[in-house]
């Protein structure tokens, strides 16, 4: 058994931890812990048309692309060495109803994006979200009942249907994102009685109902349908670490190949708690939110951009986390392969 140093003993002037922190090589050289283009995945938002390329004015950088655009941040990624692009639609409303039928169209937005992405760009790694946000009409997750509650198992059935579409175009990750119980393992189950044993579920296991997804929601366009509801029946409570454990021991369980938490700098601990307790890949989505406050205060001069851009990177690493989706991977990317 390894034995540990007992921190209380060490003693001034033996110990002088300024030492190592004098030169850029000794800081280098005890670097714990490392951030890579390869810990990226790159959220975009696409919509349809051509040529079409419209700001998300609360997310300054980030556009809604129509996929003649997008195949050139594709060709970006695999430039910079960001190994995954994370597709997020934008509905036209009239393809909106009340049971988001539209998430399981073959001939859909997403699948259509992941054939010419797959067709284009074949070793970039697909990620497509499984969730019916973007296609109802009243912006839930899944279909409601007369109350507004968000139905479990009919949701899920869709789920299903909407992940083998998805599966059947090419992608490499579905993402469930909906926080339906037990969804994990039927999608697994149908993947593989589909043939498709090699589609990677990425689960949002640990998604809490949080209000830092507003800018999102604005980008994919439910915030409008969603009104003044919320979605606390079904996304996690911020005030709760152990729930979180459960719900990742259970999408682990169920078939998920990777686990997230959701959101990020709010939630370091429980990526670390996740990281810690199942040693299983763990990602963490540096959500919308996240990135508008950093993006306001770096425009206003208040923060340097690219210093706290990093270091809240590298946070979420020294957390744990495997991977991370966030806005800002192409322009992380860029600046730590400019310091090679």
């Amino acid at each position: 058994m390894a034995n540990h140093i007992n921190h209380l003993s060490l003693q001034f002037p033996t110990h002088r931890p300024r030492r190592s922190r004098l030169h850029e090589w000794s800081r280098k050289l005890v670097q714990e812990t490392d951030l890579s283009p390869r810990n990226f995945i790159y959220p975009v938002f696409v919509q349809e048309g051509t040529n079409k390329k419209d700001v998300v004015a609360s997310m300054p950088g980030v556009f809604r692309v129509s996929l003649d655009l997008l195949l050139g941040i594709a060709k970006e990624c695999v430039e910079q060495g960001v190994p995954v692009l994370a597709l997020f639609p934008v509905i036209e409303p009239d393809l909106k109803s009340l049971d988001g039928a539209e998430a399981y169209n073959p001939n859909g937005l997403v699948p259509r994006v992941v054939r010419a992405l797959k067709e284009h760009y074949p070793d970039l790694g697909i990620m497509t979200d499984v969730a019916l946000d973007p296609y109802t009409s009243h912006g839930q997750d899944g279909v409601i009942d007369e109350n507004g509650y968000v139905l479990n198992e009919i949701t899920s059935e869709i789920l299903v249907k909407q992940a083998l579409v998805q599966a059947a175009a090419g992608v490499d990750i579905v993402a469930p994102s909906d926080m339906m119980d037990g969804r994990i393992g039927k999608i697994r189950n149908a993947l593989e009685a589909h043939g498709f044993i090699h589609t990677q579920i990425m689960a949002y296991s640990a998604k809490y109902a949080s209000a830092f997804y507003g800018p999102f929601r604005d980008a994919v366009g439910s915030a409008k349908n969603l009104g003044k509801s919320n979605k606390k029946t079904y996304q996690m409570s911020f005030t709760n670490t152990d729930e979180a454990l459960r719900e990742v021991a259970l999408d682990i369980s169920e078939g998920a190949d990777m686990v997230m938490v959701k959101p990020g700098m709010p939630y370091l601990d429980i990526v670390s708690r996740v990281k810690s307790e199942f040693s299983y890949p763990t990602f963490v989505y540096q959500v919308s939110g996240e990135y508008a406050m950093l993006k306001a205060a770096a425009a206003n001069g208040w923060l340097d951009h690219d210093q706290v851009m990093i270091e809240s990177l590298m946070a979420f690493r020294r957390a744990g986390a495997d991977g991370i989706l966030t806005y800002f991977a192409l322009d992380a990317a860029k600046l730590i392969n400019q310091s090679k």
